[in-house]
This record gives C-alpha cells, sequence and structure tokens, in this order.
C-alpha cells in the first residue's frame, strides 16, 4: 500500500499535471471500488478550474476553484496516470478527461483504492486522521505526551493513524530500527528520549524516501510510470533472516496487527524505563 512519500510523490506530480487545466468529461466503467464510484458520472466536475493538488495522510485531494475537493485513496494496487488518448487498460475504471486533451487514468487491479468527489473539504474521513508527521507540531514532546497510558507496542502506536497519520509499515520498520526501539515495547514505556529520536527519524526518513519518489514495493508506480528508487535504502524492512549492517546480529520477523515487522535484536533490545 502506498504510504506517505508515495502519496506525496504522486500528489507533487499531479499538481504539476493538472493545475490550472479543467476536467472536461468523466468516464466511469465499474460500479464501485472500495466505495461506489458510479455518482462520478454526474458530480459537477467540469469545467472549473483546477487550483492545485495537496496530500493529506494517504490521500491526494484535487482542489477547485469553487472549494470542492476530488479526493483519492490508493489502496493496495491504485495507479493514478496523466497520458494522451489510448485503448482502455483492462482495470482502468475512471477517465478524467482534460482541457489540455490529456486524460487522468485511474486504475486498480484489486479495487482497494477509493476515489470520491465532495462539495467542499468537509470530508468525514479527514477528521478522523492525526498530526502530520512532516508538520512543525509534530516532535518528540507530542509523540511522549500521546504514549502516555497507551500499552500499544511501539511500532503500532506510531503507524496509528489516529496519532500520527502515513507512518506505514515499511517506514516505521526503519524508524524503530535508526532510533533502536524494539517494536513490541509498549508505547507508554517510550522515554522521552526515545520519542524525540523517533520523531526525529519519522521526519528524516520520510523526507529522504520522498526525495527517493518512494518506495517501489509490490503495485505501487508514480504517475509517469516509473518506480521509487527508496527500496535501495531500506536498512532492515524484508530483510529477516539477514544480518544487521551495524552489528551482523541477524535480523528476525514478527507479526503484529497482521503485518510483518522487522527489527535486530541486539540494535533493538527490549528495554523498559
Amino acid at each position: 500500500m502506498p504510504e506517505l512519500p508515495e502519496v506525496e510523490t504522486i500528489s507533487r506530480a499531479l499538481a504539476k499535471g493538472l493545475t490550472g487545466l479543467h476536467i472536461t468529461a468523466t468516464e466511469v466503467f465499474s460500479p464501485k471500488l472500495r466505495t461506489p464510484i458510479e455518482s462520478l458520472k454526474t458530480a459537477p466536475l467540469c469545467n472549473k478550474k483546477i487550483l492545485g493538488v495537496d496530500r493529506r495522510g494517504r490521500y491526494s485531494l484535487v482542489r477547485f476553484e469553487d472549494d470542492s475537493v476530488l479526493l483519492m485513496h490508493y489502496g493496495m494496487s491504485g495507479v493514478v496516470r496523466i497520458e494522451a488518448p489510448a485503448e482502455r487498460r483492462k482495470h482502468e475504471h475512471i477517465f478524467f478527461h482534460l482541457s489540455n486533451g490529456m486524460i487522468m487514468k485511474f486504475e486498480c487491479p484489486r479495487r482497494f483504492s477509493q476515489v470520491e468527489y465532495f462539495k467542499n473539504d468537509d470530508i468525514p474521513v479527514l477528521k478522523k486522521l492525526g498530526i502530520e508527521p512532516l508538520s512543525d507540531e509534530f516532535d518528540g514532546n507530542f509523540l511522549y505526551n500521546a504514549a502516555q497510558k497507551k500499552r500499544t507496542p511501539a511500532k503500532l502506536f506510531i503507524t496509528d493513524n489516529a496519532v500520527v497519520t502515513g507512518v506505514g509499515n515499511i517506514y516505521a520498520a526503519e524508524v524503530l530500527f535508526a532510533a533502536k526501539v524494539h517494536p513490541q515495547l509498549p508505547a507508554d514505556k517510550l522515554t522521552l528520549k526515545q520519542c524525540v529520536l523517533l520523531a526525529e527519524n519519522i521526519k528524516r526518513i520520510l523526507n529522504l524516501a520522498i526525495e527517493c519518489g518512494g518506495s517501489t514495493i509490490s503495485d505501487f508506480r508514480h504517475v509517469d510510470g516509473s518506480q521509487g528508487a527508496f527500496a535501495r535504502e531500506l536498512k532492515i524492512y524484508g530483510r529477516d533472516g539477514e544480518k544487521c549492517t551495524v552489528c551482523q546480529s541477524v535480523i528476525q520477523r514478527i507479526v503484529q496487527g497482521g503485518r510483518s515487522s522487522f527489527y535486530c535484536p541486539e540494535c533493538q533490545k527490549m528495554a523498559e524505563k
């Protein structure tokens, strides 16, 4: 599933490709993705200037001059492309025809993605999201205060979108390794120093991943069809059974919340305050 760096990369590319244009027509080829999409056929999307595209959590938000918003979540396999007219691919579900003659195409083989139109930015799903990790308000003190009285394991704590939004499975593994925090350490056992390290590394690693265009894991692709390069920078994610690059211990894998977690038993000891 695309995480914050991938969605930020997609949103920036869409902003370059869409800002100042208008949607001239919408074609919908399927009844639903994660949510119904047939209503997009009649949604008042056409002939309104696109002011820009930004991101909230893992959502891309296409903003129009009348304050309406087209919200997109890419699920496990969603891909959006801006291309010249061509024959429709099998899993392309929506075509947004643009005023420059190009088409914004939304593809999703697994249909876990979401595309919805809202009359304004009062979008219920966005209200449930926590703080943005790249914002000035997010720091070690925020994380430490949020962790109090929470017995949630550290990995699940920093991937909880109600606490901090957009830190997914891949980047959580890298952040915990860099901060030397065991993924199973209860959140309320995190020290202020550990929270400072976690917050600093969340910002550092997410920004580095954005610079690299994200990580190509499974189905992720950019708007132009290219792949992210951050996978080359991964220190621990997906490396179970290999030797740690720091201490040469064997990297371990466990399952938390139905997702794989990777850690070094020597660098990330289960220490509690």
